[in-house]
């Protein structure tokens, strides 16, 4: 299952069933799980863990240091879940000390032609990237959140789950889950409402996060008066509290 072109370092761990495509090659201390393809011409450097049933097309660089000049050589690590594709010329570095020294992929993930990850950064689970779409060091991506192509988003910045962010979006502050934002420097645009539909979300639930949304963001109280009147006039859903604690626990500020 490894093509005789590719080169692939005896420190490596391979399991027995996994494709290795024409000229790529594998790092010293990379560890790739069961039944994962990764095709012709891809570059795995030292200290990355792909998990079982991934997909590596070609050209992907995937280890590489971080573009961080206090970065000194340390061991760092990149991660990759079950499942996830990762697609051509996308590339994904390893972490640094001062975040964790992990770069982390979740499961089910699909990351589309020549994104970027960079250091740090903590992606959920079932999170797409589009294509060119791209993360500055020690962001965090929620679960189930989508990223419009040619958008980039500010170093330390956080995504809550469910978010949906639009095409050629920069985004400079935390976005809060289960919304929509857009915009050359991003503005909420409402919930993510077709988003949470196709994940089972009730009625129920999508009308205590609409009314907790249009308090917080829609009629002109404070922060500290927004939670006030969410918790007292919101039933206290799930959602509903996750919402609320990610708005008052942003340390980049929110997007409006």
């Amino acid at each position: 299952m490894i093509h005789p072109t590719a080169i692939v370092s005896p420190k490596a761990e391979i399991d027995s069933n996994v494709e290795i495509g024409a000229y790529s090659i594998i790092g010293d201390k990379v560890c790739v799980g069961s039944g994962t393809s990764v095709s012709a011409h891809v570059v795995i450097e030292p200290y990355v863990i792909i998990g079982p049933n991934c997909r590596i097309f070609q050209y992907a660089a995937i280890g590489a240091i971080p573009q961080d000049l206090k970065f000194g050589g340390e061991i760092s690590y990149v991660k990759i879940g079950r499942g996830s594709i990762i697609r051509e010329f996308v590339t994904i570095h390893r972490g640094t000390t001062r975040g964790g020294g992990v770069t982390e992929i979740g499961e089910e993930c699909l990351l589309m032609n020549y994104s970027h990850v960079a250091h740090d950064c903590k992606i959920g689970r079932r999170v797409v990237m589009a294509n060119n779409a791209t993360l500055a060091g020690h962001i965090t991506i929620g679960d189930y959140c989508t990223i419009g192509g040619l958008s980039a988003i500010h170093q330390f910045t956080k995504v809550g789950d469910y978010a949906f962010i639009g095409g050629k979006t920069g985004v400079p502050k935390d976005i809060p889950p289960y919304v929509i934002a857009s915009g050359e420097r991003a503005r909420l645009h409402g919930l993510n409402q077709v988003g949470l539909k196709r994940h089972g979300f009730s009625q129920k639930t999508l009308g205590e996060l609409k009314k907790a949304y249009r308090i917080v963001f829609r009629i002109g109280l404070t922060l500290n008066q927004a939670v006030d009147r969410v918790k007292a006039e919101v039933d206290q859903v799930p959602e509903v509290v996750k919402f609320i604690d990610f708005i008052k626990s942003a340390e980049r500020g929110i997007t409006r």
